[in-house]
């Protein structure tokens, strides 16, 4: 009679045993499937949001001492590289897209190869580098590897096509400069054939004060950054005013800009405009409407101190020189 309890109450506990750990499974995948969706269900947003921001991904720096940056003003890749207009170092420094200081050419003076204030910088399709020197008053077109080939647009500054080119893009095969001294903003073709000719001094539309940077979108709209009027003006490819972007809605209120800068604009069509005295950077959809800002005073990550020049990959790489701080920020 013993053994036979026995065996009936470790059969009994079997069953109960079996039907615990059924339980048990059943509940684990119940919850497992809840939270699998719910975890998908949140991270969707995230995926898809067409106006967020760009993440923080790394920092360039220069080397120490005397191979520091000092005063980056502006950035662009071209190629294979990252080049940087260190500015109050006379010359440009050269990056891999790691950050790794790869050389740099120019140093001070007013001849060939050099320069006093080098500001805006791009590349055309075979990897030539274009510098604005806003001081020596011309652009300056160099290999990849920073030999000196001609000055575009003219045989030399003194011609004085362009007085104080400062911004500087190429896009589409165009060249966009901005002259800040004659608050004008030219396009030219790639042989130096001025194309178009846009803005006078003055703040009504189509006006210009001090206009700072330039691109152009998909369609070949032109965006201006009208620094001295604290805005952005975008004109159409003939240089038609279209409409003013400055943080308010349809651009008629006060501005958000303080001192304006960089500009570039993403393959999702969102505006980056470079708030330079407020430190801040300011995306906006295609209508002008505020969609995100980031940055802010200081020098942590995702904090910048008087930040300068932007540029756009094609891959939605947005880089943002920060000049106090003596760095590139990169986003992604």
């Amino acid at each position: 009679m013993g053994n036979a309890a026995n065996v009936k109450r470790t059969i009994k506990k079997s069953k109960v045993y079996s039907l615990m750990l059924l339980t048990f499974l059943a509940v684990s995948a119940i919850y497992g499937y809840l939270f699998y969706n719910q975890v998908e269900v949140e991270a969707i947003p995230a995926l898809v949001d067409p106006n967020g921001p760009p993440k923080f991904s790394r920092m360039i720096y220069g080397g120490f001492g005397e191979e520091a940056l000092k005063k980056p003003m502006d950035v662009a890749v071209i190629g294979q590289f990252i080049y940087v207009t260190d500015t109050n170092n006379h010359r440009v420094q050269v990056f891999d897209t790691g950050g790794t200081p790869i050389f740099k050419f120019g140093k001070q003076g007013d001849g060939p190869g050099e320069f006093q204030f080098p500001y805006g910088i791009a590349g055309d399709n075979k990897g030539n580098v274009y510098v604005a020197d806003l001081y020596n008053g011309g652009i300056s077109v160099h290999d990849s590897k920073g030999k000196f080939i001609k000055y575009f647009a003219e045989k030399k500054p003194a011609e004085k096509t362009i007085e104080t080119p400062g911004g500087l893009r190429i896009i589409d095969n165009k060249v966009y400069v901005t002259d800040i001294t004659k608050s004008k903003v030219y396009v030219f073709d790639m042989e130096g054939k001025k194309l178009l000719e846009i803005g006078k001094m003055g703040i009504k539309e189509g006006e210009l004060r001090a206009p700072n940077a330039v691109t152009a979108d998909k369609e070949g709209n032109i965006y201006v950054v009208d620094t001295g009027n604290q805005r952005v003006q975008v004109f159409d490819k003939k240089g038609k005013f279209l409409r003013i972007i400055n943080g308010s809605p349809d651009g008629k209120g006060p501005s958000q800009f303080v001192n304006p800068r960089g500009i570039g604009i993403d393959s999702r069509g969102i505006v980056y405009v470079v708030s330079n005295l407020t430190h801040f950077v300011h995306g906006f959809d295609r209508e002008g409407n505020q969609v995100f800002t980031f940055g802010g005073n200081g020098s942590a990550n995702d904090q910048f101190s008087l930040p300068n020049g932007l540029f756009i990959t094609e891959n939605d790489e947005v880089l943002i020189t920060d000049t106090v701080n003596q760095r590139i920020a990169v986003y992604e």
